[in-house]
């Protein structure tokens, strides 16, 4: 499929207006521009110096705004190939030196990704937007993620946030972990926990 057209830009901080490239829609699912400034509005003065993990890539629309805003680091996993290359793309477009970016399933590397984040003693905003569980073999997806941030030390997670379909009702505490709030935009909606 030909790409060139697929794009969206950066919208708040330090390279506003950029454009980043989004993979094919077959591969992936953009997070829509309402739900992220949602988000960012949330955590925009938080964001100085920590790390930012965006678990499911994807173009890494989420994590190079973090950047953007001031984000010391963001690491990405993503296990389609052509979204993997598109997201190295982006990440070069905006600051590569920052960006840390794995071509594997983020279930598998999660833990490896945790330890590189505890071994820099920052905190980290972790951003969970998996394949929604209508998908072919994405079924469990939401009890696999559950499982996610409940291994995950509570020293290195400053809050995790997941994007998911709003008919999900997500639970109020997951392992050491304090769901704060749900905020919905029609079918898609953004569950915070502390």
């Amino acid at each position: 499929m030909n790409n060139k057209n697929l794009f969206i830009y950066i919208e708040g901080g330090k390279y506003k207006g950029k454009k980043l490239f989004l993979p094919s829609s077959k591969s992936t699912r953009s997070t829509k521009s309402i739900v992220k400034n949602s988000f960012f509005d949330t955590v925009q003065f938080e964001l100085y110096g920590k790390i930012f993990f965006e678990v499911f890539g994807g173009s890494g629309s989420m994590g190079l705004e973090a950047i953007s805003r001031g984000a010391d680091f963001a690491y990405f996993i993503e296990k389609n190939k052509d979204a993997y290359n598109i997201l190295l793309k982006n990440c070069s477009l905006i600051d590569k030196n920052k960006t840390e970016v794995f071509l594997d399933n983020s279930f598998t590397l999660y833990d490896k990704i945790i330890s590189m984040i505890e071994e820099k003693e920052k905190k980290a905003y972790i951003y969970l937007d998996p394949p929604f569980e209508i998908r072919e073999g994405m079924s469990n997806v939401y009890e696999e993620v559950y499982k996610l941030i409940e291994k995950t030390p509570k020293n290195t997670a400053k809050m995790f946030i997941l994007e998911h379909r709003s008919a999900i009702k997500t639970p109020d505490q997951i392992g050491s972990f304090k769901k704060k709030k749900t905020k919905k935009f029609g079918k898609t909606s953004l569950s915070y926990w502390h």
